[in-house]
């Protein structure tokens, strides 16, 4: 008899060693049991989770989240899920939600498709943001790209009507790839012809800055759920 391989989920990022700074690892030691939340294989009560109800928008992969604490306080009516794997930018936004006092910022460190899949009820958010992935531009590596067509399929399940997905790139190719996925996926609608205008509700972020050094245009999609 041949034993059975289970191969291990394809993971959209790659766990690096940061460094933390004294800031960012004495707010994540302070901050996280009350602004973190830990995975579990169940649906998540979001008006249990920030004590009222309002539209929820999560963010996958928000970094340093300089971009995810400016348009939490911007929008101080609108709860925000923040998904990120790696310690010191879960640091980082801590760091900021405590300086700014913002109690509409929630932080799940954790595999984003696991959290999506497990955690967020179906038809439960307002908007889900996706800005500047790792584009894993060689070929062999795009099947760890955030955005394909069952992941696609998945984050349209989780918009509730009218809801939207905001995606940004600087990577043209991925732009490109992008724009084929989601507009091949049932339940959304593109808002633009191709690539929309960058909106006024997302901040120019650190990346977005490089890209642009690097000559690279940014490119932005914006669909909404039918």
């Amino acid at each position: 008899m041949i034993a059975s391989v289970t191969h291990p989920p394809i993971r959209s990022y790659v766990l690096r060693q940061g460094r933390f700074s004294p800031a960012q690892q004495r707010a994540y030691s302070e901050l996280l049991p009350r602004y973190g939340v830990p995975y579990a294989a169940g649906p998540i009560d979001f008006k249990a989770l920030f004590g009222r109800s309002a539209p929820v928008v999560a963010e996958i992969g928000f970094g340093m989240g300089e971009t995810t604490a400016r348009i939490a306080e911007e929008r101080p009516e609108v709860d925000f899920l923040g998904i990120e794997v790696h310690s010191p930018g879960v640091g980082s936004l801590l760091r900021m939600v405590g300086e700014r006092a913002l109690t509409n910022v929630r932080i799940i460190q954790h595999d984003a498709m696991e959290v999506v899949r497990d955690m967020v009820p179906a038809a439960s958010l307002s908007g889900l943001h996706i800005f500047f992935p790792d584009p894993w531009p060689k070929k062999r590596h795009h099947k760890r790209r955030l955005i394909r067509p069952e992941s696609a399929a998945l984050f349209a399940s989780r918009l509730a009507p009218g809801g939207y997905l905001h995606f940004a790139t600087d990577w043209e190719e991925y732009a490109e790839q992008a724009l084929e996925v989601l507009s091949g996926t049932p339940g959304l609608s593109n808002t633009a012809k191709d690539y929309a205008p960058r909106p006024e509700s997302r901040p120019e972020t650190k990346f977005e800055r490089r890209g642009i050094r690097l000559g690279h245009a940014v490119r932005d999609l914006y669909f909404h759920k039918d």
